[in-house]
């Protein structure tokens, strides 16, 4: 027997899991990094994953399996992973124009390797609890 959501969600609602807030927290602070760029691909695509990985986490807490709940946080590490690629991005750009690189950068890109390290642990969380209810 798989962990069902009401198992996953009876501790907490989605609002609860602090992966959901420190993502959300991210995502803000990116829009209102980003507000006045006028790189707007860029812009675009920053604003965009980073609005994926807590809408993500919020999408699959809201599913009623944990086979769904795991593969949106799958998809929430992805886009960790996307976010981070584009500030790297954008932090090389910068240091190749010759251009200042605002300190939030470097923080930005160690919160998406924190936050992914916690959607993993999520991951892995809801594995043991499947495999152990299992058995």
């Amino acid at each position: 027997m798989g962990l069902n959501k009401s198992h996953i969600m009876s501790l907490s609602t989605f609002e609860d899991l602090e992966v959901w807030r420190r993502a959300s927290r991210l995502a803000v602070d990116v829009c209102v990094a980003y507000h006045e760029s006028k790189n707007y691909a860029l812009k675009d695509q920053l604003i965009r994953s980073s609005l994926s990985i807590p809408s993500n986490i919020a999408e699959g807490a809201e599913r009623d399996a944990d086979g769904d709940f795991k593969r949106f946080l799958r998809i929430a590490k992805g886009s960790c992973g996307e976010l981070r690629t584009q500030l790297y991005i954008d932090q090389r750009t910068r240091e190749s124009l010759g251009l200042p690189v605002p300190e939030a950068l470097s923080s930005f890109i160690s919160e998406t390797r924190e936050i992914a390290a916690m959607l993993q642990g999520l991951i892995s969380s809801i594995d043991r609890r499947s495999n152990h209810s299992e058995n």
